[in-house]
């Protein structure tokens, strides 16, 4: 059996700084910067669900075009939401404000869910399972951050 014997002498403290000795970054800005250089299929949209980052394989996933095209719009206005019967008509707005990353927002909780979204014009409707939490800038919550991950059946 080994014996290890530890010194406090030499231990590292580290000093206190005020946001104005520090650089100050919100949860959700250094989630965004996360999310812009990501591989999973994310994104991060603010507390009035406009998109703040998207990930390449998420606006492909998604068929948002260009990950810099979708910044600031309107998550259910930009996605192509639709319903889950057999007509696979367009998601009204009272039920697209269900889904994942805006429920998280609302709820102030985790919300999970399908969405279902036809990603190009003339492509086929792809099913998404949504997992959403939210992001809080101090004590309120700022946004929310979806990682996707297409259905297959």
């Amino acid at each position: 059996m080994a014996h290890v014997e530890l010194s406090l002498s030499g231990a590292f403290v580290p000093q206190a700084r005020t946001p104005a000795e520090a650089e100050f970054v919100t949860s959700i800005e250094r989630w965004s910067g996360t999310v812009a250089v990501a591989d999973e299929p994310c994104i991060v949209v603010d507390a009035s669900g406009a998109i703040l980052a998207v990930s390449p394989s998420a606006s492909e996933l998604l068929g948002l075009g260009k990950p810099a095209d979708a910044l600031g719009k309107r998550l259910t206005t930009t996605l192509h939401l639709i319903d889950f019967t057999a007509g696979a008509g367009p998601l009204e707005e009272p039920e697209a404000e269900k889904i994942p990353p805006l429920l998280a927002v609302r709820s102030e909780r985790l919300a999970r869910g399908l969405m279902r979204v036809v990603p190009d014009a003339g492509k086929a409707p792809l099913t998404v399972d949504a997992i959403s939490t939210p992001l809080l800038a101090g004590d309120r919550v700022a946004g929310s951050m979806t990682f996707l991950s297409p259905v297959h059946y």
